[in-house]
């Protein structure tokens, strides 16, 4: 059998990272506001954090784990379940897939992200953008620029670590990539959310400004940065995310 057709691979990537964005990154959104109202413990923290501290990145964290690793089983045979841009540009940049293919999946991917944004606001109600900002990412407070870009780094230089030991590494046994994957996205996003919100993916940045209420037209929260700082420092990081 044949590889599937280029049509259906984009729909796997397109579909993949729209419940990337729906499960994952909008669990961040949840959590913001089931912490509505409460009084953040440190300057340190803007919501996420207020209900159970750590435990609710880590929560957030798992929600990513499970979502991508379910996307890797159930899609990885179709479209290789890149659901990162920056993961198919890597691969393509060492000769491990296609650069003619490249583009068809970055843009099925930024689409996929966009209609789960969507969706989510849709399902969730104007409190998903108001309050929970879709789960965008930014520096936190007390974050500066270069710290933010320095934690995306790591993260992305970790995640990337992994895909290429774990899923293109054949003399690895099959089965392993998507627990290993899904659980080094948790461990990340756990250690450093709070420092820039943890995206790790340059498609999650774009489908975070989807939202139909803009951040300068209410009190927008970007992952739990309030809409002041979310206008003052607008994600500079977009080509160091992963």
């Amino acid at each position: 059998m044949g590889a599937p057709a280029p049509g259906k691979r984009a729909v796997a990537e397109g579909l993949g990272t729209l419940l990337l964005v729906y499960f994952g990154a909008d669990a961040a959104a949840i959590t913001l506001m089931l912490a509505r109202g409460t009084t953040p413990g440190t300057s340190f923290s803007i919501g996420i954090g207020a209900l159970g501290g750590l435990a609710d990145w880590l929560a957030i964290g798992m929600a990513f784990a499970i979502v991508i690793a379910a996307m890797i089983y159930a899609l990885g045979r179709v479209s290789g379940a890149h659901l990162n841009p920056a993961v198919t540009i890597a691969l393509a940049a060492t000769r491990r897939f296609p650069w003619s293919d490249t583009a068809v999946y970055v843009v099925a991917q930024l689409v996929g992200t966009a209609l789960g944004s969507v969706l989510f606001a849709l399902s969730a109600g104007a409190d998903a953008v108001v309050i929970g900002g879709l789960g965008a990412t930014a520096p936190f407070p007390g974050i500066g620029t270069g710290q933010a870009i320095l934690a995306e780094a790591i993260g992305t230089f970790v995640l990337m670590l992994v895909i290429m030991g774990v899923a293109v590494d054949r003399r690895v046994p099959p089965g392993l990539a998507g627990v290993v994957i899904g659980l080094t996205v948790g461990g990340i996003i756990t250690t450093t959310g709070n420092i820039a919100g943890s995206s790790l993916n340059p498609a999650l940045t774009p489908s975070d400004r989807t939202s139909p209420t803009p951040c300068w037209a209410a009190p927008c929260h970007r992952r739990g940065v309030p809409q002041r700082l979310a206008r003052s420092r607008p994600t500079p990081f977009f080509l160091a995310q992963g």
